[in-house]
């Protein structure tokens, strides 16, 4: 949370605090995180009268590799730089100003910080880009042992849009 009057009298602010893995915040999201999420930056009033943060985001995320369902770790770094203020006709209202009420008295960034997280996430990582994936006729992990499976031939209904594909 910034304190608003003390950032309108100093100009400009430091923070840093962190966001529990387990925060009702991720809720929703598909978002394990595996550990707390380190939000640190500056904060400073524009003449224009927006909020400006520059913000550091760290962390770390658990997912699985979309090929073979391996544990794969991913870090969270990230440098936004959010503004907060009061979306006008001149600015519209494409999200690149997020709404600040008049008579807010704090900001709380939590939210901002998770859509930064959100947006920024791949959802579909692999474990090695070589990954050979799971059988999809045994199911054991091709990366690790091999199996005697016989894929079938292709559906030969299909042939037409496989020649559209490879043109």
């Amino acid at each position: 949370m910034l304190d608003l009057p003390r950032l309108e009298r100093e100009g400009s602010l430091q923070f840093q605090g962190e966001i529990p893995a387990d925060a009702p915040l991720w809720d929703g999201t598909d978002l394990r995180l595996t550990g707390p999420l380190k939000v640190a930056g500056t904060a400073r009033v524009a003449g224009s009268g927006e909020i400006l943060v520059d913000a550091r985001i760290e962390g770390e995320i658990r997912q699985e590799c979309r090929r073979c369902l391996a544990e794969v770790l991913t870090p969270v770094e990230l440098s936004p730089m959010m503004v907060f203020g009061e979306p006008d006709a001149e600015s519209g209202e494409d999200g690149e100003v997020r709404p600040l009420g008049l008579t807010a008295t704090e900001l709380d960034l939590r939210e901002a910080v998770r859509e930064e997280v959100i947006l920024a996430v791949d959802p579909f990582v692999v474990c090695d880009p070589d990954c050979k994936g799971l059988c999809p006729q045994c199911g054991i992990d091709r990366n690790k042992e091999t199996c005697e499976c016989e894929l079938e031939e292709p559906d030969s209904r299909w042939d037409a849009l496989r020649a559209l594909k490879s043109e």
